[in-house]
């Protein structure tokens, strides 16, 4: 039960003084629907009018604050024009101007003959200084309690600042003194002030340094958020350690053919990965490990030793991938890898229909195939596995909780192995896998050359395609990927079906394949066997290639509009050429003038193939906005911490989860009980009810 204490932040936003049903609509679009996410509102700047000046010297365009008294009222005299008041100082006249007032309250507000202070924007009109509509008008006994440095929050169509201030300020009155939850040596050791202190100093700034997030009170409110998160993330560790599952051990029979008939010696990184899997698999508590790695590092093969282990140990293997056209490319795979060890595998998608699908689930839940791949339809009505052992997600951020909840329930608490080709900075892998074991593949098999990377103006676009015609008539095969699938009157860059008729017109009709996501499965698959058997020779594609689409061959990689693409995705679709011992290249296209951090972006892919240090270079430059393209990667939506400038405060937070729920894994006493209020407050209640899906 949610803490009797916190209630008051749980209400509906219309329980904010002056918030009614309309503006808690927008309020509500802006920060959520509760008081306490009003709370979570950080101040994007701060307008200052503490410094008064007197008419003349207003500067223009800028907020002033001036000390005058009030001349005269000049009400509209038709429809359409404005009220003015006139005021004066020393130095001169100002104009307030106000559309639409009504005239008994501008008279309350601004009596003729006392003096007020107003602020506002400066203007000039011909050779009038004036403020149209005040932010504020203020007697100068109000002015003395009224703080005149206002933070400046983002803001929603149809919500005011003053608005989101008012209702900011109502939030604080309801803010209860809460019970510290941070160890109080750290505490002192970091002079953070407590929670309702920070929150308080947060969106009551007394300068503009305080807005910075290396200022105590943010960092203290970001740490807050942090370990909410990362405490979380152990609970749900903790807990599914403790769960029993079964431990998968076996002769080693399976293993060990499939490493004799295997087509390449696997890598150091491949060995270490599957000695980690391999030891967690023969435990009794469950596995749940991710395994990370760079492109073409070999992720494949080491998910079918795990499914051998699994066979081995009697059990059956499910690999879920987000598409079908990779389901059927893992299926493929993996039965060349694991026929020669005695293994049946299967594809099961969606598109599989009446008696072929009847026969396949038939096989499934007889034990007569060892491995299932598969998309969204593994985890439906009907479908069942005679015993399933172990649970392989490709690319898991593509998943949500309750898939891979669904998926495992299939089985006896199986054993999970999420996979992603997503180089992830190890601070943001805590952000994001927090609650995983982690295996990285951070070795390439032997014999492969990387790519040679260019980056070519698209101005020269018709060289590039003298280039290509070149490259075809020796037999060569190419990826030409545009961002795009038609042509927008709202975007300049080349749709796929455009480049896709412009190089069929330029290098005739023959072999040119066209791939986007819009296609039907089927037409998907068509496409991307025809070019992965040499019918087609140039594939023009959107990202759908970038997962799942592996023709070996291929040794041309061509990115249009580079600059518009994130690194990762950069070095993800570089990733499909360069996998066989032939030279290939790929060529970035940019639309000139690159800017300065593109050009530092492009420059680094042509200089690296290491996916985890384009990964951490890709962070650096981008900075949080969004890195690494990690919205779809599982990354929190955090309030209060800059994922940023807190790097450090998330392997802090990281290391007290982990010594806190090694120290009481219940949430014991006052301190646990602190805890628990921590968890609520910032959802994470919900979180481990959802993350127990393991």
């Amino acid at each position: 039960m949610r803490p009797e204490i916190l209630f008051p932040l749980f209400q509906d936003v219309t329980a904010l003084p002056g918030i009614g049903p309309r503006l808690a609509a927008l309020l509500a679009k802006l920060t959520g629907p509760r008081v306490k996410d009003v709370l979570w509102l950080k101040p994007t700047g701060l307008v200052d009018r503490r410094q008064k000046v007197s008419i003349t010297d207003a500067p223009e365009g800028q907020i002033v604050t001036i000390e005058a008294q009030v001349e005269e009222h000049f009400p509209a005299r038709r429809k359409g024009q404005p009220y003015k008041v006139r005021l004066y100082d020393p130095t001169g006249f100002l104009h307030l101007i106000y559309f639409h007032p009504r005239g008994d309250y501008l008279s309350k507000l601004l009596p003729v003959g006392q003096t007020r202070i107003v602020s506002g924007k400066a203007e000039r009109f011909g050779s009038e200084i004036q403020i149209v509509h005040p932010d504020l008008v203020m007697t100068q006994e109000e002015a003395a309690g009224t703080s005149l440095l206002e933070p400046v929050y983002p803001l929603t169509a149809g919500l005011t600042g003053k608005t989101a201030r008012k209702a900011i300020a109502g939030a604080l009155g309801l803010l209860p003194d809460l019970p510290e939850w941070i160890d109080t040596d750290l505490k002192a050791e970091r002079a953070w002030p407590a929670f309702k202190e920070s929150l308080e100093a947060l969106h009551n700034p007394d300068g503009a340094s305080e807005l910075e997030p290396e200022f105590p009170a943010r960092q203290r409110l970001a740490f807050d958020e942090l370990l909410a998160r990362q405490l979380a993330l152990q609970l749900v560790r903790a807990r599914r350690k403790r769960q029993s599952g079964r431990a998968l051990q076996g002769k080693g029979n399976k293993v060990a053919a499939l490493l004799k008939h295997a087509p390449f010696q696997p890598t150091g990184a491949q060995q270490r990965a599957f000695a980690e899997i391999e030891a967690d698999m023969a435990l009794p508590e469950r596995m749940t490990r991710l395994l990370h790695g760079d492109v073409g590092a070999g992720k494949t093969f080491v998910a079918a030793l795990a499914a051998a282990r699994a066979s081995e140990a009697g059990t059956q293997t499910a690999l879920m991938a987000p598409t079908e056209i990779l389901a059927r490319q893992h299926a493929k795979t993996l039965k060349s890898l694991l026929e020669p060890a005695g293994l049946n595998v299967i594809a099961l998608t969606g598109r599989d229909k009446g008696k072929a699908r009847a026969q396949l689930l038939e096989q499934m839940a007889a034990g007569d195939v060892e491995v299932v791949c598969g998309t969204h339809a593994l985890f439906q009505e009907g479908v069942e596995f005679s015993d399933l052992g172990l649970v392989i997600i490709d690319e898991q951020h593509r998943f949500g909780v309750s898939d891979r909840l669904r998926l495992t329930a299939k089985g006896y608490r199986p054993d999970t192995l999420v996979m992603t080709a997503t180089p992830i900075p190890r601070t943001l892998s805590l952000a994001v896998y927090g609650d995983l074991d982690v295996s990285r593949l951070d070795e390439k098999p032997a014999g492969r050359i990387p790519p040679t990377t260019r980056l070519i103006s698209m101005d020269r676009v018709d060289d590039v395609i003298d280039g290509l015609r070149r490259a075809l008539a020796k037999g060569e095969r190419v990826y030409w990927v545009c961002p795009l699938v038609e042509e927008s009157e709202h975007s300049e860059l080349t749709a796929a079906e455009d480049r896709w008729r412009y190089l069929r017109a330029a290098l005739g009709d023959e072999g040119i394949g066209l791939l986007h996501g819009r296609m039907k499965p089927a037409e998907k698959e068509a496409i991307a066997n025809a070019f992965r058997g040499g019918d087609i020779k140039v594939l023009v594609a959107t990202t759908v290639i970038e997962v799942g689409v592996d023709a070996p061959d291929a040794t041309i990689m061509i990115i249009e509009h580079a600059e518009r693409f994130g690194l990762a995705q950069l070095h993800q679709l570089r990733g499909r050429v360069g996998r066989g011992d032939k030279p290939s290249s790929c060529l970035l296209l940019y639309k000139p003038p690159l800017g300065e951090t593109a050009q530092a972006r492009l420059e680094m892919l042509r200089e690296s193939d290491d996916g985890f240090r384009i990964a951490e270079e890709d962070w650096r430059l981008r900075g949080a906005g969004d890195p690494l393209g990690l919205r779809q990667s599982g990354l929190p939506d955090f309030k209060l911490a800059d994922i940023e400038a807190h790097a450090d405060l998330i392997e802090l937070a990281n290391d007290w989860a982990k010594l806190i729920v090694a120290r009481d894994p219940e949430l014991t006493g006052d301190t646990g009980d602190a805890l628990r209020h921590l968890l609520y407050l910032f959802d994470q209640d919900q979180g481990i009810r959802l993350l127990k899906s393991g």
